[in-house]
Protein backbone atom coordinates (compact mmCIF):
# COMPACT_ATOMS: atom_id res chain seq x y z
CA UNK A 1 0.00 0.00 0.00
CA UNK A 2 1.25 3.47 -0.85
CA UNK A 3 1.69 6.21 1.71
CA UNK A 4 0.16 9.65 1.38
CA UNK A 5 3.65 11.09 1.25
CA UNK A 6 7.22 9.92 1.49
CA UNK A 7 9.86 10.80 4.05
CA UNK A 8 10.74 13.70 1.74
CA UNK A 9 7.20 15.09 2.20
CA UNK A 10 6.13 14.74 -1.45
CA UNK A 11 2.36 14.08 -1.72
CA UNK A 12 1.27 11.09 -3.79
CA UNK A 13 -0.86 13.31 -6.05
CA UNK A 14 2.13 15.45 -6.97
CA UNK A 15 4.21 12.32 -7.49
CA UNK A 16 1.62 11.11 -10.01
CA UNK A 17 1.83 14.43 -11.89
CA UNK A 18 5.63 14.19 -11.93
CA UNK A 19 5.43 10.70 -13.43
CA UNK A 20 2.90 11.76 -16.09
CA UNK A 21 5.17 14.62 -17.19
CA UNK A 22 8.19 12.30 -17.26
CA UNK A 23 6.36 9.74 -19.39
CA UNK A 24 5.18 12.34 -21.91
CA UNK A 25 8.61 13.99 -22.04
CA UNK A 26 10.34 10.68 -22.62
CA UNK A 27 8.06 10.12 -25.60
CA UNK A 28 9.33 13.31 -27.24
CA UNK A 29 12.92 12.05 -27.04
CA UNK A 30 12.21 9.52 -29.77
CA UNK A 31 10.96 12.19 -32.17
CA UNK A 32 13.95 14.40 -31.42
CA UNK A 33 16.25 11.42 -31.95
CA UNK A 34 14.63 10.70 -35.32
CA UNK A 35 15.31 14.29 -36.37
CA UNK A 36 18.93 14.01 -35.21
CA UNK A 37 19.42 10.78 -37.16
CA UNK A 38 17.85 12.41 -40.21
CA UNK A 39 20.17 15.43 -40.04
CA UNK A 40 23.44 13.71 -39.07
CA UNK A 41 25.27 10.40 -38.91
CA UNK A 42 25.11 10.19 -35.09
CA UNK A 43 24.28 6.66 -33.92
CA UNK A 44 21.89 5.59 -31.15
CA UNK A 45 24.55 4.69 -28.60
CA UNK A 46 26.39 7.97 -29.17
CA UNK A 47 23.11 9.87 -28.81
CA UNK A 48 22.40 8.01 -25.57
CA UNK A 49 25.88 8.94 -24.31
CA UNK A 50 25.44 12.64 -25.14
CA UNK A 51 21.98 12.54 -23.59
CA UNK A 52 23.44 11.36 -20.29
CA UNK A 53 26.41 13.76 -20.41
CA UNK A 54 24.21 16.73 -21.32
CA UNK A 55 21.69 15.87 -18.62
CA UNK A 56 24.50 15.61 -16.07
CA UNK A 57 25.93 19.03 -16.99
CA UNK A 58 22.51 20.70 -16.79
CA UNK A 59 21.69 19.10 -13.45
CA UNK A 60 25.02 20.13 -11.95
CA UNK A 61 24.46 23.70 -13.17
CA UNK A 62 20.97 23.76 -11.64
CA UNK A 63 22.29 22.43 -8.34
CA UNK A 64 24.97 25.13 -8.25
CA UNK A 65 22.32 27.86 -8.59
CA UNK A 66 19.81 26.62 -6.04
CA UNK A 67 19.90 26.87 -2.27
CA UNK A 68 21.09 23.62 -0.70
CA UNK A 69 18.43 21.57 1.10
CA UNK A 70 19.26 19.97 4.43
CA UNK A 71 18.47 16.25 4.49
CA UNK A 72 19.06 13.51 6.96
CA UNK A 73 22.32 11.75 6.16
CA UNK A 74 21.97 8.55 4.16
CA UNK A 75 24.13 5.56 5.17
CA UNK A 76 27.08 5.02 2.83
CA UNK A 77 26.10 1.48 1.83
CA UNK A 78 22.55 2.61 1.03
CA UNK A 79 23.84 5.56 -0.97
CA UNK A 80 26.22 3.39 -3.00
CA UNK A 81 23.41 0.94 -3.71
CA UNK A 82 21.20 3.77 -4.93
CA UNK A 83 23.66 5.48 -7.27
CA UNK A 84 25.30 2.32 -8.64
CA UNK A 85 21.99 0.53 -9.09
CA UNK A 86 20.38 3.44 -10.92
CA UNK A 87 23.46 4.12 -13.05
CA UNK A 88 23.89 0.52 -14.17
CA UNK A 89 20.15 0.11 -14.68
CA UNK A 90 19.98 3.24 -16.82
CA UNK A 91 22.90 2.11 -19.00
CA UNK A 92 21.43 -1.38 -19.45
CA UNK A 93 17.94 -0.06 -20.14
CA UNK A 94 19.04 2.37 -22.87
CA UNK A 95 21.82 0.39 -24.55
CA UNK A 96 19.99 -2.96 -24.58
CA UNK A 97 16.88 -1.32 -26.02
CA UNK A 98 18.81 0.32 -28.88
CA UNK A 99 20.58 -2.98 -29.55
CA UNK A 100 17.24 -4.78 -29.63
CA UNK A 101 15.91 -2.27 -32.15
CA UNK A 102 18.92 -2.90 -34.37
CA UNK A 103 18.52 -6.68 -34.05
CA UNK A 104 14.79 -7.32 -34.32
CA UNK A 105 13.24 -4.00 -35.40
CA UNK A 106 11.52 -1.13 -33.62
CA UNK A 107 8.05 -2.68 -33.27
CA UNK A 108 9.12 -5.97 -31.71
CA UNK A 109 11.78 -4.39 -29.48
CA UNK A 110 9.32 -1.77 -28.21
CA UNK A 111 6.45 -4.13 -27.46
CA UNK A 112 8.74 -6.63 -25.69
CA UNK A 113 10.57 -3.98 -23.65
CA UNK A 114 7.58 -1.88 -22.60
CA UNK A 115 5.24 -4.85 -22.42
CA UNK A 116 7.55 -6.96 -20.26
CA UNK A 117 8.43 -4.00 -18.00
CA UNK A 118 5.11 -3.85 -16.10
CA UNK A 119 5.03 -7.63 -15.73
CA UNK A 120 8.58 -7.76 -14.33
CA UNK A 121 7.85 -4.84 -12.02
CA UNK A 122 4.57 -6.32 -10.76
CA UNK A 123 6.22 -9.67 -10.04
CA UNK A 124 9.26 -8.03 -8.50
CA UNK A 125 7.15 -5.72 -6.33
CA UNK A 126 5.12 -8.66 -5.08
CA UNK A 127 8.23 -10.70 -4.25
CA UNK A 128 10.46 -7.96 -2.82
CA UNK A 129 8.10 -5.22 -1.62
CA UNK A 130 4.97 -7.14 -0.72
CA UNK A 131 2.79 -4.91 -2.89
CA UNK A 132 -0.61 -6.28 -3.92
CA UNK A 133 -2.01 -5.14 -7.24
CA UNK A 134 -5.59 -6.22 -6.64
CA UNK A 135 -8.28 -7.03 -9.18
CA UNK A 136 -8.63 -3.47 -10.49
CA UNK A 137 -4.88 -3.16 -10.82
CA UNK A 138 -4.58 -6.43 -12.72
CA UNK A 139 -7.34 -5.34 -15.09
CA UNK A 140 -5.65 -1.98 -15.70
CA UNK A 141 -2.24 -3.56 -16.30
CA UNK A 142 -3.82 -6.03 -18.70
CA UNK A 143 -5.56 -3.21 -20.54
CA UNK A 144 -2.33 -1.26 -20.75
CA UNK A 145 -0.45 -4.22 -22.21
CA UNK A 146 -3.24 -4.84 -24.70
CA UNK A 147 -3.24 -1.19 -25.72
CA UNK A 148 0.53 -1.17 -26.15
CA UNK A 149 0.39 -4.32 -28.27
CA UNK A 150 -2.29 -2.78 -30.51
CA UNK A 151 -0.41 0.51 -30.71
CA UNK A 152 2.88 -1.09 -31.77
CA UNK A 153 2.01 -4.34 -33.55
CA UNK A 154 -1.00 -2.87 -35.31
CA UNK A 155 1.30 -0.58 -37.26
CA UNK A 156 3.56 -3.28 -38.65
CA UNK A 157 6.13 -5.43 -36.86
CA UNK A 158 9.70 -6.38 -37.60
CA UNK A 159 11.19 -9.81 -37.96
CA UNK A 160 11.19 -11.59 -34.61
CA UNK A 161 14.75 -12.68 -33.84
CA UNK A 162 15.47 -14.51 -30.57
CA UNK A 163 18.61 -12.48 -29.87
CA UNK A 164 16.69 -9.24 -30.26
CA UNK A 165 13.90 -10.47 -28.00
CA UNK A 166 16.45 -11.39 -25.32
CA UNK A 167 18.02 -7.93 -25.59
CA UNK A 168 14.58 -6.33 -25.22
CA UNK A 169 13.91 -8.44 -22.12
CA UNK A 170 17.28 -7.32 -20.75
CA UNK A 171 16.24 -3.72 -21.36
CA UNK A 172 12.94 -4.30 -19.56
CA UNK A 173 14.84 -5.84 -16.65
CA UNK A 174 17.04 -2.74 -16.42
CA UNK A 175 14.00 -0.48 -16.28
CA UNK A 176 12.27 -2.74 -13.75
CA UNK A 177 15.37 -2.76 -11.58
CA UNK A 178 15.51 1.04 -11.48
CA UNK A 179 11.82 1.31 -10.57
CA UNK A 180 11.93 -1.33 -7.83
CA UNK A 181 15.14 0.02 -6.31
CA UNK A 182 13.79 3.58 -6.26
CA UNK A 183 10.56 2.43 -4.64
CA UNK A 184 12.27 0.28 -2.00
CA UNK A 185 14.72 2.99 -0.97
CA UNK A 186 11.92 5.58 -0.93
CA UNK A 187 9.85 3.61 1.57
CA UNK A 188 11.96 4.15 4.66
CA UNK A 189 15.12 5.73 5.95
CA UNK A 190 16.75 8.95 4.76
CA UNK A 191 15.27 10.32 1.54
CA UNK A 192 17.79 11.15 -1.17
CA UNK A 193 17.65 14.31 -3.25
CA UNK A 194 16.13 13.28 -6.63
CA UNK A 195 18.50 15.56 -8.53
CA UNK A 196 21.49 13.99 -6.77
CA UNK A 197 20.26 10.50 -7.59
CA UNK A 198 19.71 11.49 -11.22
CA UNK A 199 23.09 13.19 -11.55
CA UNK A 200 24.92 10.13 -10.24
CA UNK A 201 22.90 7.84 -12.52
CA UNK A 202 23.84 9.97 -15.54
CA UNK A 203 27.51 10.03 -14.52
CA UNK A 204 27.75 6.26 -14.11
CA UNK A 205 25.76 5.58 -17.29
CA UNK A 206 27.99 8.00 -19.24
CA UNK A 207 31.13 6.17 -18.13
CA UNK A 208 29.62 2.81 -19.04
CA UNK A 209 28.40 4.03 -22.44
CA UNK A 210 31.58 5.90 -23.41
CA UNK A 211 33.46 2.92 -24.95
CA UNK A 212 30.41 1.85 -26.98
CA UNK A 213 29.69 5.39 -28.13
CA UNK A 214 33.34 5.91 -29.02
CA UNK A 215 33.32 2.82 -31.22
CA UNK A 216 30.16 4.07 -32.93
CA UNK A 217 31.42 7.64 -33.41
CA UNK A 218 31.04 10.41 -30.84
CA UNK A 219 31.13 13.47 -33.13
CA UNK A 220 28.24 13.83 -35.60
CA UNK A 221 28.90 14.86 -39.19
CA UNK A 222 26.16 17.16 -40.49
CA UNK A 223 25.44 20.06 -42.82
CA UNK A 224 22.99 21.45 -40.22
CA UNK A 225 25.10 21.84 -37.07
CA UNK A 226 22.79 24.41 -35.43
CA UNK A 227 19.73 22.20 -35.85
CA UNK A 228 21.53 19.17 -34.48
CA UNK A 229 22.90 21.18 -31.53
CA UNK A 230 19.43 22.50 -30.62
CA UNK A 231 17.95 19.01 -30.80
CA UNK A 232 20.72 17.56 -28.63
CA UNK A 233 20.22 20.36 -26.09
CA UNK A 234 16.48 19.65 -25.98
CA UNK A 235 17.07 15.91 -25.51
CA UNK A 236 19.51 16.62 -22.67
CA UNK A 237 17.29 19.21 -20.96
CA UNK A 238 13.63 18.16 -21.12
CA UNK A 239 13.31 14.36 -21.56
CA UNK A 240 16.54 13.75 -19.65
CA UNK A 241 17.59 16.16 -16.87
CA UNK A 242 14.08 17.35 -15.98
CA UNK A 243 12.12 14.18 -16.74
CA UNK A 244 14.45 11.81 -14.89
CA UNK A 245 14.58 14.06 -11.82
CA UNK A 246 10.78 14.11 -11.71
CA UNK A 247 10.64 10.37 -12.35
CA UNK A 248 12.90 9.51 -9.42
CA UNK A 249 10.91 11.85 -7.15
CA UNK A 250 7.55 10.40 -8.19
CA UNK A 251 8.64 6.74 -8.24
CA UNK A 252 9.69 6.99 -4.60
CA UNK A 253 6.10 7.65 -3.41
CA UNK A 254 3.91 5.82 -5.96
CA UNK A 255 3.33 2.06 -6.13
CA UNK A 256 5.67 0.29 -8.55
CA UNK A 257 2.90 -1.23 -10.69
CA UNK A 258 1.29 2.20 -11.05
CA UNK A 259 4.63 3.73 -12.06
CA UNK A 260 5.12 1.11 -14.75
CA UNK A 261 1.73 1.77 -16.35
CA UNK A 262 1.98 5.56 -16.18
CA UNK A 263 5.31 5.34 -17.99
CA UNK A 264 3.44 3.74 -20.90
CA UNK A 265 2.45 7.32 -21.75
CA UNK A 266 5.83 7.43 -23.48
CA UNK A 267 4.70 5.58 -26.64
CA UNK A 268 1.44 7.55 -26.66
CA UNK A 269 3.23 10.91 -26.72
CA UNK A 270 5.70 9.53 -29.26
CA UNK A 271 2.83 8.56 -31.58
CA UNK A 272 1.23 12.00 -31.30
CA UNK A 273 4.57 13.70 -31.96
CA UNK A 274 5.11 11.51 -35.01
CA UNK A 275 1.87 12.86 -36.48
CA UNK A 276 2.34 16.51 -35.50
CA UNK A 277 6.06 16.86 -36.31
CA UNK A 278 7.18 13.96 -38.48
CA UNK A 279 4.09 13.89 -40.70
CA UNK A 280 3.13 10.28 -40.00
CA UNK A 281 -0.53 9.25 -40.26
CA UNK A 282 -2.55 7.82 -37.36
CA UNK A 283 -4.01 4.43 -38.14
CA UNK A 284 -7.05 2.87 -36.49
CA UNK A 285 -4.67 0.66 -34.47
CA UNK A 286 -2.80 3.73 -33.19
CA UNK A 287 -6.00 5.42 -32.06
CA UNK A 288 -7.35 2.25 -30.40
CA UNK A 289 -4.06 1.51 -28.64
CA UNK A 290 -3.71 5.10 -27.44
CA UNK A 291 -7.23 5.09 -25.97
CA UNK A 292 -6.63 1.78 -24.19
CA UNK A 293 -3.39 3.08 -22.68
CA UNK A 294 -4.98 6.31 -21.50
CA UNK A 295 -7.90 4.46 -19.88
CA UNK A 296 -5.44 2.16 -18.10
CA UNK A 297 -3.37 5.11 -16.86
CA UNK A 298 -6.47 6.88 -15.53
CA UNK A 299 -7.61 3.65 -13.83
CA UNK A 300 -4.26 3.10 -12.11
CA UNK A 301 -4.00 6.74 -11.05
CA UNK A 302 -7.50 6.55 -9.55
CA UNK A 303 -6.64 3.36 -7.68
CA UNK A 304 -3.47 4.99 -6.33
CA UNK A 305 -5.43 8.03 -5.14
CA UNK A 306 -7.97 5.81 -3.37
CA UNK A 307 -5.21 3.86 -1.62
CA UNK A 308 -3.59 7.11 -0.50
CA UNK A 309 -6.95 8.35 0.85
CA UNK A 310 -7.43 5.12 2.81
CA UNK A 311 -3.91 5.43 4.24
CA UNK A 312 -4.66 8.98 5.42
CA UNK A 313 -7.97 7.87 6.91
CA UNK A 314 -6.26 5.00 8.74
CA UNK A 315 -3.78 7.45 10.27
CA UNK A 316 -6.47 9.92 11.36
CA UNK A 317 -8.95 7.32 12.67
CA UNK A 318 -8.10 6.25 16.21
Amino acid sequence: MSNASSSSGLPVGRGLLYLVFAGVAWGTAGGAAALVFDASDLGPLALSFWRCVGGLVLLLAARALRRPVRRRAEPLARRLLRILGNGVGLAVFQSAYFAAVASTGLAVATVVTLGAGPVLIAVGARLTLGERIGGAGLTAVGGALAGLAVLVLGNGGGAVRPAGVLLALLSAAGYAGITLLTRRLGRDGAAADPSTTTAWAFAIASVLLLPLAGAEGLVPHTVEPVRVAVLLLYVAAVPTALAYALYFAGAAVVRSATVSVIMLLEPVSAALLAVAVLGERLSAATVAGTLLLLVAVVGLAGAEARLAARARAAVVTP
